[in-house]
């Protein structure tokens, strides 16, 4: 049976002067994975995402799309920090979460105007 993850997952949202961190945790919360995506070239946009996970921890997989997404429609530095963990999940619980998590990033992304640069 899959559990109710919409409840348990949260997203948050930290202005760090002009730059944005985002942590999305849930379960038994934990810094699973860091990706920091910021932009080399502003024609055309072209962004470089760095990445450090703790050993046997899978939440690069979502730290380094979701910063890479989210530096490229605020066209600023991103920093995007995950932990999610739930005893005994079964893999269609995972993409439950997989998905969750997307459908957070893009309600979060829907409230934001795109950034121009001058």
């Amino acid at each position: 049976m899959t559990k109710s993850f919409e409840e348990a997952l949260t997203l948050e949202e930290i202005e760090i002067g002009r730059d944005t961190l985002i942590i999305i945790k849930g379960g038994d919360a934990h810094i699973g994975a860091v990706s920091t995506a910021y932009l080399t070239c502003h024609d055309p946009v072209t962004i470089n995402v760095e990445t450090t996970s703790v050993p046997g921890h899978k939440e690069y997989l979502l730290s380094e799309r979701f910063a890479r997404h989210i530096a490229m429609h605020l066209l600023r530095t991103v920093t995007v920090v995950i932990g999610i963990h739930f005893d005994g999940l079964q893999s269609d619980e995972i993409d439950v979460i997989v998905r969750t998590t997307e459908n957070m990033l893009e309600a979060y992304l829907a409230g934001k105007i795109r950034a121009d640069f001058e």
